[in-house]
């Protein structure tokens, strides 16, 4: 087994390296009686390694771990423990654990690893269906009643091109073949089709025209920065609220980090925080942490 080769072509740092072998050193620690569902999926000098050990290193590691198949990450990850513990246990046989260095990283990478637990806790509790649903309806509720339109356009260059398409689609050409065909913007390719838009989403000139547009509606030619529109106004409607599940993230996001902030912001107004020798000029408040949501039952 190598050494320590997912560490070196990390480029893990010594505080990250320091929290992830506490992390695992904490449950390689744990009685050798588990769950039948944290099976032994390796063995290092005697010290059994199981699939929650694999499945710290991975969180630990994150984004960090390369794309691979399955099967080639488990024996990944099963290397990058295993160095771990390799390297820990020489570095107990040098008693490096006893020095007072060690002990100082130690108590901060502690201290650092329960304020993660806890926030984590205080996430998951947060994003609850009922608080996401809450959130969704409270946003959509203040969203303002707006007009979209749906529109498609053929951009080209001069006005007399503009003048001959709006004659084509008078004598009857299809505007979605014409669009194609004709229109120098990056849409033509459907159609020329612009979807759902809001007025302050185009350019003045463009918008102006386009919203005063009945439904199936064709303009006469508009000139913006672009070059020269015309324009065909496919349908009318005031503007929807998204999807809850294309926001749900998005929501979720928010929950997590507004119940970490409140609990940071009630532990600092009940806690005594006193500075020694602090600077004449007081530094800038530090952001309240924050740690990623544990995962949530499905």
């Amino acid at each position: 087994m190598t050494l320590l080769p997912s560490a070196a072509r990390l480029g893990l740092s010594r505080a990250s390296l320091l929290v992830s072998a506490l992390a695992i050193a904490a449950v390689l620690a744990m009685p050798l009686a588990r769950a039948q569902d944290d099976p032994m999926v390796a063995r290092v000098n005697g010290t059994d390694v199981r699939q929650s050990d694999l499945a710290a290193a991975e969180e630990d590691l994150g984004g960090n771990i390369p794309q691979m198949t399955p099967e080639a990450k488990r024996d990944y990850l099963i290397t990058f423990v295993g160095d771990m513990i390799l390297v820990a246990k020489a570095a107990e046989a040098k008693k490096m654990g006893d020095t007072d260095e060690f002990k100082k990283k130690l108590a901060y990478a502690r201290t650092k690893l329960l304020m993660e637990q806890l926030l984590q806790n205080e996430a998951k509790a947060a994003v609850t269906d009922a608080a996401l649903h809450k959130v969704y309806d409270e946003a959509i509720g203040q969203m303002k009643k707006e007009p979209e339109v749906r529109a498609r356009h053929i951009l080209v260059e001069t006005e007399d091109e503009a003048k001959a398409v709006v004659a084509e689609l008078k004598k009857g050409a299809d505007f979605a073949e014409l669009a194609k065909a004709k229109s120098k913007d990056p849409g033509s390719a459907d159609g020329g089709d612009l979807g759902y838009f809001t007025k302050d989403q185009m350019v003045p000139e463009f918008s102006e025209v386009a919203f005063k547009l009945d439904k199936g509606q064709l303009s006469d030619p508009v000139k913006s920065q672009f070059g020269w529109h015309v324009i065909k106004v496919e349908d009318k409607r005031e503007r929807q609220p998204p999807e809850f599940e294309k926001v749900k993230d998005q929501l979720e996001n928010f929950l997590v980090r507004k119940s970490q902030s409140e609990l940071i912001t009630k532990l600092r107004a009940e806690g005594k925080i006193e500075r020694v020798g602090a600077a004449a000029t007081p530094a800038p408040a530090a952001p309240a942490p924050t740690a990623p949501p544990a995962e949530q039952k499905k």
